[in-house]
């Protein structure tokens, strides 16, 4: 399993990766501002996964939302907040190619399985408890 990555280790590394301010890259044609069916034009042998925002020690981590604000889930400017679902399932997935972060995780309901992904941005993480 990846390594965990607590809050603070993922504000780092976003700001990290911020810094090195990425220019274009072909990773992706669809923005990726906020969560996303993972587009079909993502190459994903470009992506290496450097972590894991699930908590080995929580068998069952929440299903609850943090979206404050009358934000909804699909919003550019909904909060990363680690502890709340869907981030507490997520892997931090970063670009090979440009250095761009994204999380990823997979949705799966009775009949379906989607596999979504969000660009990491710094402004947008949180350090909520639950």
């Amino acid at each position: 399993m990846p390594d965990y990555l607590d809050t603070a280790t993922l504000i780092d590394l976003a700001r990290a990766a911020e810094a090195r301010a990425p220019g274009p890259c072909a990773c992706t044609k669809t923005p990726l501002d906020g969560w996303q069916s993972q587009p079909l034009s993502l190459d994903e042998t470009q992506l290496r996964e450097i972590g894991t925002l699930l908590h080995e020690e929580d068998p069952e981590p929440t299903f609850a939302e943090y979206l404050p604000d009358k934000l909804d889930y699909w919003s550019a400017g909904a909060p990363i907040a680690p502890r709340y679902f869907p981030y507490n399932r997520c892997g931090v997935w970063e670009c090979s190619s440009c250095g761009r972060l994204y999380l990823r995780y997979t949705e799966g309901g009775g009949y379906f399985v989607d596999r979504r992904i969000r660009a990491l941005r710094l402004a947008l993480i949180g350090d909520v408890s639950l």
